[in-house]
């Protein structure tokens, strides 16, 4: 097996990002929009419902988009968010003296942008609980909701120099088909159908910051959203960790029992946590063994017997059967895709 980092291997599914290209093609003319499309490589990856999107092409299309629409939100709030804006947040929240007063910054950043909607910061007692609130009848766009929530989490690992910890996460919209890619976006249990969209941080998680120079500023901007928008934590919730483990042991090792032993517990208690979580092992398995042979797929340098067998397959015939039901296509047809 490859030892890889499961964040830069996750993938979403291409449901997840539809809210955002609805979004582009609203504010593209359709051939501007066929090419942002194509230089970033998603063409092929949203023509199917089973099709996935990688970190590299969100990043892509994000740093194409927000450049050539002039809206750094790219059309997901009703104000276009002119360039140069998320710059002077960073100027901004890098001048706070604790996370809370970023946190605080921040909202009083966007509040000053958005129209439609308005950030309420309570730390009246217990966590700090920033809120995103409707102004009037305010469409809710899923992915901009996940994105600006996303950026004030990443803005604060930022400022601390690691990932600070979230203690939940709601959404203002019904639980969607697509809703394990948000545990790829959240390390924290995550709620739908709530009254607003909010994330929650506990008191004891927000030490100090840390002094961050120009360069690190530049740095944030030109990765975006690559820095801030998956997560690298494994700490918070049990599934992360035991894609962390099964990322960095071999496969005929990868089993349920080896795992639990693993972990400090039995089986029967790693089953009932996962599913805590709204997954299970073989779900966890599955996915990183997608996501390993996307990424092999993409690079074009391995035959798909090779991935096959990289991934714990005893057969390319078994590997190609998998690959049909996690993606809608067959390995072959998948490569031809993307070239």
């Amino acid at each position: 097996m490859i030892s890889a980092t499961p964040t830069i291997l996750s993938t979403v599914s291409s449901q997840f990002v539809e809210d955002w290209l609805a979004a582009l093609r609203d504010l593209c003319p359709e051939a501007q929009m066929a090419s942002l499309l194509s230089r970033s490589g998603l063409v092929a990856d949203t023509r199917t419902p089973n099709g996935r999107v990688t970190l590299d092409q969100i990043a892509c299309l994000y740093q194409l988009a927000a450049v050539e629409t002039g809206d750094e939100m790219m059309g997901l709030w009703s104000r276009p968010i002119r360039p140069r804006a998320l710059q002077h947040l960073l100027t901004t929240v890098r001048e706070a003296t604790s996370l809370s007063s970023a946190l605080y910054r921040f909202s009083t950043f966007w509040n000053l942008l958005l129209d439609d909607y308005q950030f309420d910061l309570d730390d009246a007692e217990g966590p700090l609980v920033l809120t995103l609130k409707p102004q009037g009848d305010a469409q809710v766009q899923r992915f901009g909701h996940m994105l600006i929530l996303k950026l004030a989490h990443g803005l604060m690992s930022w400022l601390a120099g690691h990932e600070v910890p979230v203690q939940a996460v709601d959404f203002a919209f019904d639980r969607p088909e697509f809703d394990q890619d948000y545990a790829i976006i959240f390390p924290a249990p995550f709620q739908f159908g709530q009254p607003a969209t909010a994330i929650a941080f506990s008191p004891n998680a927000l030490g100090p910051v840390q002094a961050r120079s120009t360069s690190d500023l530049d740095r944030f901007l030109q990765n975006a959203p690559r820095d801030w928008i998956f997560t690298s934590s494994r700490a918070h919730t049990q599934s992360l960790r035991v894609r962390t483990y099964l990322g960095q042991t071999r496969w005929e090792a990868a089993t349920l029992s080896q795992t639990a032993f693993a972990m400090h517990m039995t089986p029967r208690t790693l089953i009932r946590r996962l599913h805590a979580d709204g997954t299970s092992f073989q779900a966890i398995k599955d996915a990183l063994r997608r996501d390993i042979a996307i990424r092999d797929l993409q690079a074009g340098r391995k035959s798909v017997e090779a991935i096959a067998h990289d991934v714990g397959f005893s057969s390319a015939a078994n590997f190609h059967r998998a690959f049909q039901r996690w993606t809608g296509s067959t390995p072959s047809s998948y490569r031809r895709k993307q070239s």
